[in-house]
């Protein structure tokens, strides 16, 4: 049976096609490269120069960030803009229809992180920590609570702020958060998703936190990752 062909874009690039109606299969037309998915991943949280993005993604060649740029790009999926003065940077940014795959991304997140494949020791980017405090965030244990902590991850800041059950996730405005948690996105994982306390992390010497102490504590404490498969 045929499954697929291979045709000659406009623009001169190989285009793959599964000869299939199927919503799903034009996504994968769009999306199903290796690292493209990815490279959404990175621009969930607004726009990043080139570098911002190969830094997200430590084994992807410049050439091939290009290539998948490119043919996001082609498929409307992002685009390109240039910062007004004084920065005057081209940045990447996901149109709004891009912006719709951010559903898709979380919840094949979530399916995957239930294989026991699931290794938390390899790299972990900036902005995919942010995700995944959206991603495993617990509504039910947040009632009543309200706070904005600070993330200070490197050269980059977001803020996560926790009020009427929900979670909303900003770049900068670190100034005003409660509490402030510094360190690389590995070392948070046993606080925000395993068993060890914030205090025992921190004791650790990986992460650091001022401000408002207990107030972080609680906040680590209303995530969790999905069950494992048997």
């Amino acid at each position: 049976m045929k499954l697929e062909k291979v045709t000659d874009a406009p623009d001169g690039t190989i285009k793959r096609w599964y000869d299939d109606a199927c919503g799903t299969a034009l996504a994968l037309e769009f999306v199903g490269e290796r690292w493209s998915l990815l490279v959404i991943r990175e621009l969930l949280l607004g726009p990043r120069r080139f570098g911002e993005i190969r830094s997200g993604l430590p084994g992807l060649s410049a050439n091939v960030l290009t290539q998948r740029l490119q043919g996001l790009e082609a498929a409307g999926v992002l685009t390109r803009e240039t910062l007004p003065p004084p920065a005057n940077v081209q940045v990447y940014a996901l149109t709004p229809w891009g912006y719709e795959a951010e559903p898709i991304v979380m919840a094949l997140g979530r399916w995957a992180l239930r294989s026991p494949a699931h290794d938390p020791s390899l790299p972990f980017s900036r902005v995919a920590l942010m995700l995944a405090l959206r991603m495993m965030f617990d509504p039910a244990k947040a009632e009543g609570f309200a706070a904005r902590i600070g993330f200070s991850l490197g050269n980059e800041r977001y803020v996560a702020a926790i009020g009427d059950g929900g979670l909303t996730l900003v770049r900068d405005g670190i100034a005003q958060a409660d509490a402030v948690l510094a360190g690389e996105p590995n070392a948070f994982l046993p606080a925000l998703f395993g068993t060890t306390p914030l205090a025992e992390v921190v004791a650790g010497g990986r992460l650091s936190v001022s401000g408002d102490v207990a107030r972080a504590a609680h906040f680590c404490t209303l995530f969790a990752l999905p069950p494992t498969i048997a």
